[in-house]
């Protein structure tokens, strides 16, 4: 890499904000929203591309939820819906975070990011390629080090995660949803039905099981267990049946629902030491 990205961000007098590294991050949900957090407050340039509708549960804390309202806020980093260059470093001049509905990242190309991270999480490759950047790192199982990307940073809930895999894969996907205050698949909120969604309670309020807290056209969504809604899909989004549409956290910690969560922040922390790692091995 002619910029020698490690030697910069080192020196002594920090340079210009423009001449940060770029980074570019698919998917602006919970766990994407842990990584460019991470990777802004360490001074990078970064750039987050999402669909036209994000199916975000974690709303209050995604940085996705800026395509439907125009900018948030999570944890003092503001990120903010633009549609062009000019916006993108606006945005940076700001200290901002941009985000672009960009599905098929073409900013990538326009660019031309030190690094590429895909965190869409869709437990598979979507499409990112080992030569997309000089960097490519991933989230988690569907990727494989050496081959779709240079690292892949363990996702699952345990000992090994954050973790950077330089040869092979994450866990794979088990299916089950990661434990939560001794809750698994119980604290997930599903679609009963295929239909359109709507939701009658809000992040953070305090609910009981058997109690209805959204619909699905006419048929009740019921938190199965007593707790806080961390997460809920946004409304008049068309969901199939059996789609994760909320998230109780049996915890009860109401601020939990509006910060940024342990597994986001050590996934980020994972995706850093990846892009300093592999930046350092190259310069």
């Amino acid at each position: 890499m002619s910029d020698k990205p490690f030697v910069v961000l080192l020196a002594a007098k920090p340079p210009a904000k423009q001449q940060n590294p770029i980074i570019i991050v698919k998917g602006g949900g919970d766990l994407g929203t842990g990584v460019a957090w991470r990777l802004h407050r360490c001074g990078f340039r970064v750039l987050v591309t999402e669909t036209p509708q994000p199916t975000v549960i974690r709303r209050t804390v995604a940085f996705a939820s800026a395509v439907y309202e125009g900018a948030i806020t999570v944890d003092g980093v503001t990120a903010r819906l633009v549609e062009n260059e000019a916006g993108i470093r606006a945005a940076w001049d700001a200290d901002e975070v941009p985000v672009v509905v960009d599905p098929q990242t073409e900013w990538v190309a326009r660019l031309r990011p030190l690094a590429v991270v895909d965190a869409i999480m869709a437990k598979q490759n979507t499409g990112t390629r080992i030569t997309d950047a000089p960097i490519v790192v991933a989230l988690g199982p569907g990727f494989v080090a050496g081959v779709d990307c240079h690292a892949v940073v363990e996702t699952n809930r345990g000992h090994n995660l954050g973790r950077v895999i330089l040869e092979g894969s994450a866990e794979p996907d088990t299916g089950v949803p990661g434990e939560v205050g001794g809750e698994s698949a119980r604290r997930v909120l599903r679609a009963p039905v295929a239909g359109v969604f709507r939701s009658i309670r809000a992040i953070g309020d305090r609910v009981r099981a058997g109690e209805v807290v959204a619909y699905v056209d006419d048929t009740p969504v019921v938190s199965q267990l007593d707790g806080v809604l961390r997460g809920l899909l946004h409304d008049g989004l068309a969901v199939p049946a059996g789609m994760k549409v909320g998230d109780v956290d049996p915890r009860a910690v109401v601020s939990h629902c509006f910060t940024i969560s342990d597994k986001a922040l050590a996934i980020g922390g994972g995706v850093l030491e990846a892009i300093l790692y592999l930046a350092r091995r190259s310069v």
